[in-house]
């Protein structure tokens, strides 16, 4: 199997060190082996995605020396595609419609002890004791109420059976570059957002299917991202698609010893650029060969 690899950043701010680590890297791990390096712009969320920010990020990573192939895949331009995944989930029976707000689970979470705490996404939601009459919900829908799509745990586990203990994926270790195989346990996420009333899409859902859309064999991304994987592999198992290996490297950090983010705008690779640094300058910077 050839090794195709992507970069997909989220235009919603300029790109910084910690982009450019993971694009480097990405590109050059590709380019070492004679494989393919993608580019993809998750953009599903329009109220914060902005032309402004996807038009500098493709400038930021052509100054660093990437290349991918055009056209670029923009996720807004695909939603019907989204829609049709979803509905293959809807067919299955494991998602549902979740009407209850971030705030009102994360009351709930407070008023229950033994609640599994916060995810990636935020406060986890393991799903309602008991369904929702259907009476209830087409009310609640004629109401106009705004609600998401939620994967349920329970519903998956119905379905799969005994394959669900045996969901699995391969994880390439950063640094030796060593393979070991990890069973994954969804679970530990509880019902992940799929999509929204308005968007028939969420991060975890659009990601499982470019990947496999695009022939993506090797994810390589953040190690802040790597919870998320266990979902993304339960998805990928209900959806018929291959799973790819993963490989979760370390996040760069400023001498604060916090997270670069796109908040701090003087490390900015634009910022950065016009201050005279030069893209050899960035590579040897966040520790990545010339």
């Amino acid at each position: 199997m050839s090794f195709s690899t992507r970069f997909a950043p989220s235009p919603t701010g300029l790109l910084h060190l910690g982009h450019a680590y993971s694009a480097i890297l990405a590109h050059d791990s590709a380019r070492a082996v004679g494989g393919r390096f993608q580019l993809r712009i998750e953009d599903i969320d329009a109220t914060r995605c902005r032309p402004e920010f996807e038009a500098a990020l493709y400038e930021d990573l052509a100054w660093l020396g990437l290349r991918w192939p055009e056209p670029v895949r923009r996720q807004s331009q695909h939603l019907e595609e989204y829609a049709a995944a979803l509905e293959t989930l809807r067919q299955l029976g494991v998602v549902y419609r979740c009407f209850l707000t971030r705030r009102e689970i994360a009351a709930s979470s407070l008023s229950a002890p033994h609640e599994p705490g916060e995810g990636p996404d935020g406060i986890i939601y393991t799903g309602p004791q008991h369904p929702m009459s259907a009476d209830e919900e087409e009310a609640r829908m004629a109401r106009g109420e705004s609600f998401a799509w939620r994967l349920s745990i329970k519903y998956s586990q119905d379905l799969l059976g005994e394959d669900f203990a045996r969901l699995v994926f391969v994880e390439r270790d950063d640094g030796s570059n060593t393979e070991r195989e990890i069973t994954a346990r969804p679970e530990l996420l509880g019902d992940v957002i799929l999509g929204r009333k308005d968007t028939p899409t969420s991060y975890h859902l659009s990601v499982v299917h470019d990947d496999a859309l695009q022939g993506i064999t090797q994810v390589i991304r953040g190690e802040d991202l790597r919870a998320s994987t266990h979902i993304h592999v339960l998805l990928q198992r209900l959806l018929r698609l291959p799973t790819p290996v993963y490989r979760h490297h370390r996040l760069l950090t400023g001498p604060d010893g916090k997270r670069y983010a796109k908040r701090d705008r003087s490390l900015t690779l634009a910022a950065l650029r016009e201050a005279g640094v030069s893209a050899a300058d960035i590579r040897s910077r966040i520790g990545l060969p010339v």
